[in-house]
C-alpha cells in the first residue's frame, strides 16, 4: 500500500474542487489492488443538497469507468486544513455499499494522517 501516493493524488484532486460557497476543498484517492488510482473532488451547488463529496465523486467515477470496486485497497481523503476530517455519514454508507468492511480509509491534511476501516466508521451500515 502506498499512502504517500494516495495523499498526493488526493491533494491534487482537492485543488480541482468546486467549492465557491464553503471554500472547503476536499480530494479523495482510491487505490486499487493493481496500484491504479481513481480520484474525485467535492463539487458544490448553490442548492447545497445537490453538492457531492469527494469520496462519492471518486466512487461514482470508478463505477462510471467500469472499475470493479471489489479490488479497492484503500481510500484517502485530503483537506488542506489544520484539522483532520472524517467522512460524512452519506460517504460512509456509500463506502460500505461498495468496499469491504476491512478496506482502509485514511484522512490526511498538511501535517498528519489517520486511518480507520470502513467497518469501524460505520459498524451498523444500512442494508436490505
Amino acid at each position: 500500500m502506498n499512502p504517500t501516493k494516495r495523499v498526493e493524488a488526493a491533494r491534487e484532486a482537492a485543488e480541482r474542487a468546486y467549492a465557491p460557497y464553503s471554500k472547503f476543498k476536499v480530494g479523495a484517492a482510491i487505490e486499487l489492488n493493481n496500484g491504479d488510482i481513481i480520484t474525485g473532488c467535492n463539487v458544490e451547488n448553490v442548492s447545497y443538497g445537490l453538492s457531492n463529496c469527494a469520496e462519492r465523486t471518486a466512487i461514482y467515477r470508478a463505477i462510471a469507468e467500469g472499475i470493479d470496486l471489489s479490488n479497492v485497497k484503500a481510500i484517502t481523503i485530503y483537506t488542506p486544513t489544520e484539522q483532520l476530517h472524517s467522512p460524512c455519514g452519506a460517504c460512509r454508507q456509500v463506502m460500505a455499499e461498495f468496499f469491504s468492511a476491512d478496506t482502509q480509509v485514511s484522512s490526511a491534511n498538511r501535517h498528519d494522517i489517520t486511518h480507520w476501516t470502513v467497518g469501524s466508521l460505520l459498524p451498523e451500515s444500512f442494508s436490505f
